[in-house]
């Protein structure tokens, strides 16, 4: 069956939607960031943005539609994200239906600074029960470090292996670069980068107001 222009169109005002939110928060400044919905899985269709677009500002007609290989499926001369093998391998090997990328300060600083450990643990925060499953602040969620490269195959590569590591985690940071999020759908993931958004930035700030650096 096919994708009906309603069900692209609908995606990517959803997707607009939500970058221009976290542009607006700041987590998504510059050209960074990248976010993708998965339309159907048979055969499988993937609503991603385009490479190289400044997220404040992004439009519908920027939203690409792109089969299991990465290609897109229109006479759009744009090209989807550079990091499109992240967003399939993720879709695939989790399951996911919504895959979103943030460059926040936190995530960026935080991966640096935890990179030596593999990486951070965070945990007795009320909003851990914003995640998929978690039901209690009893909680200690582990986000996996993996360096950053510019060989996207290779990365994924070593993404997908971290997180079969680590099956329980609800994200991953890549060192210098920032957080990978997934989730069932759009609005469980957006829920999730608040989430993990809020988390990050508050281990940071009270360590800093502890003179920790660690």
């Amino acid at each position: 069956m096919g994708i009906a222009a309603s069900e692209t169109s609908q995606a990517a005002r959803e997707l607009v939607e939500l970058s221009h939110n976290f542009y607006a928060r700041g987590w998504v400044l510059g050209t960074s960031g990248n976010f993708s919905a998965v339309l159907s899985r048979d055969p499988m269709r993937i609503a991603i943005t385009a490479s190289g677009l400044d997220k404040g500002a992004l439009s519908a007609d920027q939203i690409l539609l792109i089969d299991e290989r990465g290609e897109v499926l229109s006479d759009n001369p744009a090209k989807p994200s550079d990091e499109t093998p992240l967003h399939l391998m993720i879709v695939n090997s989790r399951l996911a239906g919504a895959v979103l990328h943030t460059h926040s300060v936190w995530s960026t600083s935080l991966s640096n600074l935890h990179a030596s450990q593999g990486g951070l643990a965070i945990e007795g925060y009320e909003m851990l029960k914003g995640l998929a499953g978690v039901q209690t602040h009893d909680h200690r969620e582990w986000l996996p470090i993996v360096e950053n490269s510019q060989n996207m195959i290779a990365l994924a590569g070593e993404v997908e292996s971290k997180l079969t590591e680590h099956p329980k985690a609800h994200g991953v940071l890549l060192r210098g670069h920032g957080l990978y999020t997934w989730v069932k759908d759009l609005r469980e993931a957006k829920r999730h980068v608040e989430i993990l958004e809020f988390l990050l930035e508050a281990v940071g700030r009270t360590r800093m107001m502890n003179g920790a650096g660690r």
